[in-house]
């Protein structure tokens, strides 16, 4: 695969992958004030579960599917891509409706014995249709990356996240007079008739788009070898992402029981878990695109660096783009501490939610310099230090959400607390193994002290314009606040000398690639 070749496919994958985040981010808006915070928890506490499953489902072979694919079309033998193709198809359609069948059936006990609220039960098993209609898309997302084909991910997601909000806006709109518990209903509607646009778009795509070959046919491998070679890489995967996505279902499901056992009844744990995942979170995680874009670009930057042997240059891209990262997290930090109760009463309707906002808002830095972290490993090949540190963090997390969680009064925030305690240690592990493995070693006095004093300022005058701006109220004040906030950073920056023309350049080069 050509550089230029790998750089536009990642180009469309992250615009793709912008576009959605924005969307997603306006749909959280709306449906929060829709079927509020109780249907948005309810919601919440399956949709992990429901990644998990399909982490199952897949078996990791479309990632499979991708690199063997990939390895054909290398030799000129599309036919043999093709039945690679085939058989992981049949495979994966194999365990889909098995496995969706299995969560039929086992709905009942799921409901009873594993989530804390039995109102999802609706909303669990209008989503299971999904299992399959997913699965089987991602079998040929697998085969079109395998061709270096990237659009067709892009324009179905893109696709499945239009229909999705729409949808699930309006089915949730119908559904509300029924009650909060049937409004849920509409969100998981929503999800599977997204999904299931998008895997017709998909169908359409390789009816019309597909490869034909012609000429000599290579001999065909025998399909016990094919197997191998598709579990060989898959169950690694799978593995990997079944244990992320297993933390993430803990959480869902340990966090609403842990708020009960702090006093709250069963419709306040739900809905104060709402507003942390719905409100809270999802103000926390949004900056996230923007070092989500410098770790996707940082990959094949390093890796060509370090192919070369140039060291040298390894360390000054790792140097810059912890620079550009921690210039946007300390602004943020600044921002989440300052108007945490402002972003989430003018936004989504619900001040209170600010309250976790707050807590999380030191932490943030490192979440996501921890994403820029992530993506120098995997181009430095080293993808497993990332995961063997997510599962030391998140023994620290368990644990955090289980005793801070019950604590009577401080309930949700204890949850924040031990959330953003994951971030920070997950960081400085990463940034350990980093250090050992090139040497790199963050200088303070540019890269943190003068963002740091530089967000400091930037408080400050956002303080001073909630005084003397406070008559403004609902989305102009906030828009004067973070405008005054972020310009006066950015400026002061610019003067001491921690940015300059060619960062700007530097940050326009990334998001054109």
């Amino acid at each position: 695969m050509s550089s230029r070749s790998f750089i536009y496919g990642t180009a469309i994958l992250l615009a793709a992958s912008i576009f959605n985040r924005g969307v997603g981010f306006i749909y959280q808006i709306f449906m929060m004030r829709l079927i509020k915070p109780e249907g948005v928890g309810l919601f919440s506490m399956i949709f992990p579960i429901y990644i998990m499953v399909l982490v199952l489902a897949s078996l990791g072979i479309p990632v499979a599917v991708a690199k063997l694919v990939a390895e054909e079309v290398a030799v000129d033998n599309l036919p043999g891509a093709y039945r690679i193709f085939k058989i992981s198809l049949a495979i994966i359609a194999a365990c889909a409706v098995i496995i969706t069948l299995l969560l039929y059936i086992g709905s009942p006990f799921l409901i009873s014995h594993v989530f804390p609220n039995p109102k999802v039960y609706l909303c669990f098993v209008s989503l299971i249709p999904g299992v399959l209609v997913v699965s089987l898309c991602s079998a040929f997302r697998g085969f079109f990356q395998g061709l270096q084909r990237m659009s067709p991910t892009a324009v179905t997601q893109a696709v499945e996240q239009l229909v999705r909000v729409t949808a699930g806006l309006c089915i949730a709109w119908l559904l509300l007079p029924r009650g909060i518990e049937y409004a849920s209903v509409g969100i998981s509607l929503g999800v599977v008739c997204g999904e299931l646009a998008g895997f017709i778009i998909m169908i359409f795509i390789y009816h019309t788009r597909r490869p034909r070959f012609t000429g000599l046919e290579h001999p065909s491998e025998p399909v016990p070898r094919i197997l191998g070679r598709i579990f060989h890489m898959g169950i690694p995967v799978t593995l990997t992402r079944f244990v992320s996505t297993a933390l993430m279902s803990l959480d869902a499901l340990l966090i609403p029981r842990r708020l009960q056992s702090a006093g709250m009844s069963l419709s306040e744990a739900t809905s104060s878990y709402g507003q942390f995942v719905g409100i809270s979170e999802a103000l926390f995680f949004t900056p996230g695109v923007v070092t989500l874009a410098l770790a996707t670009a940082l990959m094949p930057a390093v890796s060509d660096a370090m192919a070369t042997g140039k060291i040298h240059l390894v360390r000054s891209r790792i140097e810059d783009a912890f620079r550009i990262t921690l210039i946007m997290g300390l602004l943020m930090a600044a921002i989440f501490l300052v108007l945490p109760h402002e972003l989430s009463s003018t936004l989504f309707g619900y001040r209170a939610a600010g309250g976790a906002l707050f807590i999380l808002a030191l932490s943030s830095p490192f979440l996501y310099l921890q994403q820029t972290v992530n993506g120098v490993l995997q181009g430095l090949g080293r993808p497993d230090i990332p995961f063997k540190n997510l599962l030391k963090s998140s023994i620290v997390k368990i644990l955090g959400i289980y005793f801070l969680t019950s604590i009577p009064g401080f309930g949700i925030q204890g949850t924040a607390l031990a959330m953003g305690s994951t971030y920070v240690l997950m960081c400085l592990l990463n940034y350990l193994e980093l250090k050992k493995m090139t040497g790199f070693r963050i200088d303070p006095i540019p890269h943190l002290f003068k963002p740091l004093g530089a967000a400091g300022a930037a408080a400050v005058v956002m303080i001073y314009l909630k005084l003397t701006t406070a008559s403004i109220v609902g989305l102009p004040g906030l828009l004067i606040k973070l405008a005054g906030g972020s310009l006066s950073y950015l400026l002061l920056l610019y003067i001491i000398g921690s940015i300059n023309a060619s960062d700007i350049r530097r940050v326009r080069l990334i998001f054109k690639r």
